[in-house]
């Protein structure tokens, strides 16, 4: 059992991660400062809460000091939306690169063993090979994307100099929502396809807008790999494990191997929901490379990990479910 600091615990990610790992039998303690749409202090069940910034050096000393010793520090706390880091670049290599780097540095200073980052695709910008595999060369076409493969190369350059073992899981597109309910995706306002889909359908907004119809894909809408999130929560566990285990850091891809277009998402919406999902068109968001499929083949051969949640009906099944509970959808 490892007692771990969970940062950005009580956001959409790190909240199926930090259910995984409890249930797994690890003790938590989660620093969040709750200002992300999706966060909600009621995602971290019973585990410690701190409401602090990461950015805040005082009050990550507070609780490496006082929590801890942590065996290992999981780290979600990131801005995440492409369009945004493009028209705010400041506030995305502020956050996701400068306040990582000092959560970096205290976790060194405190002696942890073993540090996951929740990354990204979009470290790779627009590969030329499809599916995508760890080897392409990383080549970001937005901030968000630079900003998270810069902490990559701190964490493997920290790994040489201090000995602190660390993985970066790059994930394609998180989605759907705890099959057993309680927690799921709540941003506000929501910006991703699948649960913006949703509210659509259920009438929550007058309609979907969908960016880009002109891409070079078989219908003219971008192609995503969309892995369920509680697939990824227990990835993360497997992961963390290796690491304390002495098992080898590095990158790896996280996603289920296959794309969707967004126009085959919005048929499965429709399918799970019985309701139809008014679109309106716009032009492409900048940022957004036409096409990002994974594959994930290393992961799942080190780890004997298989995805069990993310076939794109149950994804949208337990997206669904989770609205109408949060939502009071009839």
């Amino acid at each position: 059992m490892a007692h771990l600091l969970v940062t950005g615990g009580a956001g959409y990610i790190g909240s199926h991660a930090l259910r995984a790992l409890r249930r797994s039998g690890h003790t938590a303690v989660v620093l969040d400062d709750l200002r992300a749409g999706g966060s909600s202090s009621k995602a971290v069940g019973d585990a410690p809460l701190v409401q602090r910034d990461v950015g805040d050096g005082a009050a990550l000393a507070h609780v490496f000091a006082d929590y801890g010793p942590f065996d290992g520090v999981l780290h979600f706390a990131a801005y995440l939306s492409v369009p945004e880091s493009v028209a705010d670049p400041l506030k995305y290599y502020r956050n996701n690169f400068s306040s990582a780097a000092l959560l970096v540095e205290c976790a060194v200073r405190y002696g942890v063993r073993a540090f996951v980052l929740s990354s990204t695709a979009a470290t790779y910008g627009t590969p030329e090979v499809q599916p995508i595999s760890e080897d392409a060369q990383p080549a970001p076409i937005n901030p968000y994307g630079a900003s998270k493969l810069m902490i990559e190369r701190l964490l493997a350059d920290v790994e040489r100099a201090h000995g602190m073992r660390w993985s970066a899981l790059r994930y394609f597109n998180a989605c759907g929502a705890d099959p057993e309910g309680g927690i799921g995706e709540c941003h506000d306002p929501e910006t991703h396809l699948i649960p913006a889909a949703l509210e659509a359908a259920a009438g929550l907004r007058p309609a979907l807008q969908l960016f880009g119809t002109d891409y070079d894909t078989p219908d003219g809408t971008c192609v995503r790999d969309y892995i369920h999130v509680s697939d990824l929560g227990h990835a993360h566990v497997l992961s963390l494990e290796s690491l304390l285990e002495g098992g080898p850091s590095g990158v790896w891809n996280l996603a289920s191997g296959r794309g969707f277009s967004n126009r085959e998402v919005l048929a499965a919406v429709e399918r799970v929901t019985g309701r139809r999902v008014p679109i309106e068109e716009a032009g492409r968001r900048p940022g957004d490379p036409p096409v990002l499929v994974a594959d994930a083949g290393r992961f799942r051969s080190a780890f004997d990990w298989e995805p069990r949640h993310s076939d794109l009906d149950t994804i949208v099944s337990t997206a669904w479910e989770w609205l109408r509970s949060w939502k009071s959808v009839s």
